[in-house]
């Protein structure tokens, strides 16, 4: 169920919150419905033009929502950041307001005044059918369509400061991260293969002794920068120009990438999807725009870091006692481990 926050002396319900922004009356703009997602961290409310969302008062190791000051904090970042890519769909940051006969509003339009509830991020409605998840699975995806993403993504990467990482640093976290993962999809409870996950492991720690000079090399010339995050098919719109959504916004370090490991995390994401020929086009077009040229095994080595790290996400769904559809994330853990063990044969077989 969902907690319960305290702002300005008094409770504040959030199943309250969902009640009313499920609701069209809700909205400044006319809405024929309201369509409402959930995810682990936000709701996201759909109207006909806007999508707006409230992130929930949740607390990981990673983030603390659980004040609105916090909140409020995430959403004016996650505004700022995604406006690098996609600066026509991130609108503004609007507040939920209680006024004094303890109804609710959204904005402050008409001269409302009241207490801040809450805080929501206004985006632009996107279509679901125009992302490059849905063209793959359609077979509607061209080499053309890759390149235009690929020429927005250059802009972008020249356009970030690189920052400074000490290349011992770089190696070593790749060490401790197969370790922390080969660790927790080997808890019993989630009865994996745990051939097919010692395997991934050992190949990965293998590149790593073997070819950690190509990882202490992209830090040494400066190649890491404050990315995207989170770079997966269904967050790449396309069109011209394309737009790319969801920046992770809520932890910096997530977004310290190498471009290629996140172009690396793309195309693991869509060979899963049944496009492995995006890889060859996304690189191509890379190179194209950049003139930086990773070596293929580091891009492998990248790729079976992403599929492992999302096997991981994966299984972790069934922790939640109330999840939807535990077959399904046992699947895509599978469907994931399958991936991570194809480029750790392609890096075995590399040498």
């Amino acid at each position: 169920m969902p907690k319960t926050g305290r702002q300005s002396g008094r409770t504040v319900d959030t199943n309250e919150k969902v009640a009313f922004l499920s609701a069209p009356a809700a909205y400044p703009e006319p809405t024929g419905s309201v369509d409402v997602l959930e995810t682990h961290m936000s709701w996201v409310f759909l109207t006909d033009s806007h999508a707006y969302k409230l992130k929930k008062p949740v607390r990981y190791g990673f983030l603390d929502y659980t004040t609105v000051k916090a909140r409020k904090l995430n959403c004016d970042r996650e505004l700022e950041l995604n406006r690098r890519l996609a600066p026509d769909v991130y609108r503004a940051v609007v507040p939920l307001l209680r006024d004094g006969e303890g109804r609710l509003h959204l904005g402050r339009g008409g001269g409302r005044a009241g207490t801040v509830v809450d805080w929501l991020v206004k985006m632009r409605r996107l279509r679901a059918e125009d992302t490059l998840e849905h063209a793959i699975l359609a077979h509607a995806v061209c080499r053309q369509d890759i390149e235009r993403v690929m020429r927005q993504l250059g802009a972008f990467y020249r356009a970030c400061a690189p920052e400074t990482l000490r290349p011992e640093d770089y190696c070593a976290s790749f060490r401790a991260q197969i370790v922390a993962d080969r660790d927790a999809l080997l808890r019993p409870a989630y009865r994996l293969d745990r051939k097919a996950v010692e395997a991934v492991a050992t190949a990965q720690l293998a590149f790593l002794d073997r070819h950690g000079e190509l990882l202490a090399e992209r830090a040494r010339s400066r190649r890491i920068v404050e990315g995207h995050g989170d770079l997966r098919p269904e967050h790449v719109y396309l069109g011209d120009p394309p737009v790319i959504v969801d920046c992770l916004e809520f932890h910096r370090a997530f977004r310290i990438v190498d471009p290629a490991s996140e172009l690396a995390y793309l195309a693991m994401e869509c060979d899963r999807l049944g496009a492995p020929e995006i890889d060859g086009w996304l690189f191509a077009a890379y190179r194209a725009e950049t003139a930086d040229a990773p070596p293929r095994p580091l891009i492998d080595f990248y790729e079976g870091r992403h599929a492992g790290l999302r096997a991981k996400i994966a299984i972790q769904h069934l922790d939640d006692g109330a999840v939807r559809e535990p077959e399904k994330w046992r699947a895509r853990t599978g469907r994931y481990l399958d991936l991570a063990g194809e480029y750790g044969r392609r890096l075995a077989a590399g040498g």
